[in-house]
């Protein structure tokens, strides 16, 4: 009997210790996010949970000290929105297309131009769904994700 009872209360103890992960992350997924925002390529992470809420936060490739950070909420049939804020003050709302559970896109309007972005794609992938600055396009250099001449 007793050795029945330090087995059942061991077991709680295990679960009552298991419980904050998920509060880390159990029940989320990061993905890419790739966004032309006034001819400027940025990149980043976007986080998204189970309950259909998420953060994400980009970086320009011309000036990595121009970031924006944001949060969003999402759902399977409405599609999505959030708030942006960058560090040159700026802000911006956005709407985006979920295209499954990983993978979207959206647009954002700034004060200094329009933001296109898509999420959960590889950079051959999200072209379709970005505005590319004309006669641009997305390559990988080798060590980050660069807007070339479509010569190239």
């Amino acid at each position: 009997m007793c050795k029945n009872l330090i087995t059942i209360l061991a077991a709680f103890i295990g679960l009552a210790g298991a419980a904050p992960v998920a509060g880390a992350g159990l029940f989320s997924a990061t993905g890419v996010v790739i966004a032309i925002v006034a001819d400027d390529l940025f990149v980043g992470e976007a986080e998204g949970h189970l309950n259909g809420s998420g953060t994400l936060a980009i970086r320009s490739q011309k000036n990595p000290d121009h970031t924006c950070v944001g949060a969003f909420t999402s759902s399977a049939k409405a599609g999505g929105s959030g708030q942006l804020r960058c560090s040159d003050g700026t802000t911006a709302t956005f709407q985006f297309q979920r295209l499954g559970a990983y993978r979207g896109y959206g647009v954002a309007n700034f004060s200094r131009g329009s933001m296109s972005f898509a999420y959960g794609f590889s950079p051959d992938d999200a072209g379709p769904y970005l505005n590319l600055p004309g006669g641009k396009k997305l390559k990988h250099d080798g060590t980050s994700l660069v807007l070339v001449d479509l010569k190239e």
